[in-house]
């Protein structure tokens, strides 16, 4: 009998013990929430040729949605103009900034080059959020350093909000540098204008 129990508390050990292992080599939300962009970002690289660009934007856009907090960025990159805008014009250039930014994914990786996607890990950071260190390693290349910083949105998703291109040049800054200078020079409209036709000439045929 006492074998048999020793046996048992043994097994149900092990099983504890296999199963905290398994859980550690589970990915943290974050680092889920890039690796599942990389993840569909090389399965469209891979059919790029044949999907041509507005196969890639097609593929591409609900899985930047899902993957980006856009409606942040957005206002973010605005501002403060976005704040003094009519929700109507809101509207309008969250849509041309969700255009705009998922042409530049679909003219960027055109196809599957042997191109690697490492993620690093993981840490906080002091302003907030999470930063995801990767690397993108093209091939017979250095690897370039891409770091994503994740926060959670309203309703508790894990969102990027930034992308960090050699762990310091933030992306939504350098946005919020160029929309400024067209809000300030032509107006908040010129700048829904000026996103749609970078898209068109990326090769969007109609802004949706």
């Amino acid at each position: 009998m006492m074998k048999r129990f020793s046996f048992s508390l043994l097994f149900i050990s092990a099983l504890l013990l296999l199963a905290s292992q398994c859980m550690a080599r589970e990915q943290l939300p974050a680092t889920a929430r890039v690796s599942a962009f990389y993840a569909a970002l090389i399965e469209t690289m891979k059919q790029g040729p044949e999907l041509g660009f507005m196969g890639r934007y097609e593929k591409l856009k609900p899985v930047i949605t899902k993957t980006f907090n856009l409606q942040l960025m957005t206002r973010y990159a605005a501002s403060p103009a976005w704040r003094k805008a009519s929700a109507k014009d809101q509207k309008k250039l969250l849509r041309a900034f969700t255009a705009f930014s998922t042409a530049t994914y679909a003219s960027r990786f055109t196809k599957f080059d042997g191109e690697d996607f490492k993620i690093l890990g993981e840490k906080e950071v002091p302003s907030g959020g999470i930063m995801v260190e990767t690397h993108l390693t093209p091939k017979d290349e250095e690897p370039v350093s891409l770091n994503y910083l994740v926060r959670k949105n309203k309703k508790g998703e894990y969102r990027i909000v930034d992308v960090y291109l050699d762990a310091t040049i933030s992306e939504l800054a350098t946005r919020r540098a160029d929309f400024s200078a067209v809000i300030k020079r032509d107006g908040f409209n010129k700048l829904i204008v000026s996103l749609d036709d970078k898209a068109k000439k990326m090769g969007l045929v109609a802004i949706q």
